[in-house]
């Protein structure tokens, strides 16, 4: 087929959804090209009037609601779905992995100490359901106590906004504290900082939050600047446009999900605290985050604790749920992988900046804690494929 006509039913309103689209032009760049129907909109608008009748080859759409759903599904062609709806069961779906996302905040919270943590979410989406459900069963299992606030979605009036956000403020304040917290997605997280704000309670140093998507104007705009999951949304998008041209093309795709893991976290002050009760643990995380990247051993770390090796270990694990060791790794591994991700730096080097001697070690160490090799994880995280 010469110069498919494709129709993009993804809105233009967030930050998530704009990079599922950078994600279908990264596609088109390195493949063919495509004529592309794609108008402005929000989540949950109706069905744009060009679409009924409309002779195209193919769809890529965010099915947010059964109007959309039902008029995709009246257009008979290949579609490709990227929303957690789940309202055309019979087409492939590609997301974000929820559950890789719930333990890569949580995991972000326990190293920080916290021992409370807490998930406040919406019910309107399964995105969001599915990432409680994740972050729940994922605490119990590293026996963390964990409170839950779900609701539903409001309009933005002022009436409504008010009567939230004092519901939130009760809830923060009801936990716990110091505690953790990861909100559904960015805008929610943004939303329990202002109730945090209303109702005295400091963040980071009480409640630390964390959000999903990695909006940095909404991010940036927060007080404090909130730390954020990054979901793949390029990957997402080169994926979904990579499945419909093979639908477009007569080859057959079976109707499953493809879930993206996401690039990691971006830590800012709205996270930036230790909750570790336990001032000598406290200070050799602290040091080990400042100098793991710099080679040093647990050796050097028991330079700065007044404990024997054994008792250290001891306490730093119970507390931190990972050995020295573990956690001086896992700070190299992180910064990898940013490094991978934002530089074309070769493996030698990234290796020398992270404080790890041999770039095979390196390779050994990363593929261990990613699942991929360094190579892979730059190609599939850098390009889009």
């Amino acid at each position: 087929m010469k110069n498919p006509h494709v129709a993009l039913l993804i809105e233009t309103s967030n930050a998530y959804a704009r990079g599922l689209l950078e994600g279908v032009t990264a596609y088109l760049r390195e493949h063919r090209s495509w004529a592309i129907y794609l108008s402005e909109h929000g989540r949950g608008d109706s069905v744009p009037a060009w679409l009924r009748g409309w002779k195209g080859s193919g769809i890529i759409a965010r099915v947010e609601n059964r109007r959309i759903a039902e008029a995709v599904k009246d257009c008979g062609l290949p579609t490709v779905d990227l929303s957690a709806a789940r309202l055309l069961p019979d087409v492939p779906w590609v997301e974000t992995d929820n559950e890789a996302i719930a333990r890569l905040a949580l995991d972000h919270l326990r190293a920080r100490g916290f021992r409370n943590v807490g998930f406040c979410g919406l019910t309107d989406y399964n995105w969001s359901v599915w990432r409680c459900e994740h972050f729940q069963r994922l605490a119990k299992e590293a026996g963390l106590a964990c409170h839950v606030h779900m609701a539903r979605a409001r309009s933005d009036r002022a009436a409504d906004w008010s009567s939230e956000q004092s519901e939130l403020a009760r809830w923060v304040t009801s936990i716990p504290r110091p505690a953790g917290v990861m909100a559904c997605f960015d805008i929610r997280g943004r939303q329990l900082l202002e109730a945090c704000r209303a109702a005295g309670v400091r963040v980071p140093d009480d409640v630390a939050v964390v959000g999903v998507d990695n909006d940095s104007v909404l991010c940036e705009l927060s007080n404090p600047p909130l730390s954020s999951v990054i979901p793949d949304t390029r990957r997402t998008g080169y994926m979904a446009a990579e499945l419909l041209d093979r639908m477009m093309s007569g080859r057959r795709v079976p109707a499953r999900p493809h879930l993206l893991k996401p690039l990691g976290l971006a830590a800012r002050k709205s996270s930036d605290a230790l909750a570790i009760g336990d001032a000598d643990v406290s200070a050799a995380v602290r040091y080990i985050r400042d100098h793991a990247c710099e080679g040093i051993g647990v050796g050097q770390v028991l330079q700065v604790v007044p404990l024997s090796r054994r008792v250290f270990e001891s306490r730093f694990a119970k507390l931190v749920g990972r050995t020295p060791h573990q956690e001086i790794v896992r700070v190299q591994v992180e910064r990898a992988g940013e490094l991978l991700r934002e530089t074309d730096l070769p493996l030698k080097a990234i290796a020398e900046r992270v404080g790890v001697r041999h770039a095979e070690y390196l390779s050994v160490l990363f593929k261990r804690a990613t699942g991929s090799p360094p190579g892979v994880y730059r190609r599939e995280h850098r390009s889009g494929a």
